[in-house]
């Protein structure tokens, strides 16, 4: 005989504050779970085993990760670029990613006093002024600096 358990269920459901259909009775145990009508009585059909809460499925993010990655690869060679170098990064980005860096640079030079605070500064006008290519090409400059301070 099959017993309606609908309302059993919704009981159970405001008990423990998940939905109807994470909700799995025994099929054993049906007879004593058709028997609960209290909220109280609900709680001990969980505790008792009667009644088991299946974990939340959710959705997976495996393709969508597998299509970011696909996303990532496509479209980095010269035949698949489109517009000028400049309309990709900007110009005054590259520039200023550069300045802050190479400024990072004199000011930790600074700190451990390999330079002096006036040939700080006019190191510090020639990084400002694009004259300095690089990092390699101020370290050259400070190497410079130090050894025309030493002669």
């Amino acid at each position: 005989m099959v017993i309606n358990l609908h309302s059993k269920k919704k009981l159970i459901s405001r008990v423990t504050g998940v939905g109807v259909h994470r909700l799995r009775l025994d099929p054993d145990k049906l007879d004593e779970v058709a028997d609960a009508i209290t909220r109280n009585n609900a709680r001990g059909m969980i505790t008792a085993g009667f009644v088991t809460i299946k974990p939340i499925k959710g959705t997976s993010r495996g393709r969508a990760r597998f299509k970011k990655i696909q996303r990532s690869k496509r479209g980095t060679k010269s035949g698949s670029k489109q517009g000028r170098k400049g309309a990709r990064t900007a110009r005054k980005a590259a520039y200023v990613a550069k300045v802050r860096s190479l400024r990072r640079l004199l000011k930790i030079a600074k700190e451990r006093k390999e330079i002096t605070n006036p040939e700080f500064w006019s190191l510090y006008k020639k990084v400002g002024g694009n004259t300095v290519r690089n990092k390699a090409h101020l370290r050259l400059l400070v190497q410079e600096t130090i050894s025309k301070r030493k002669d």
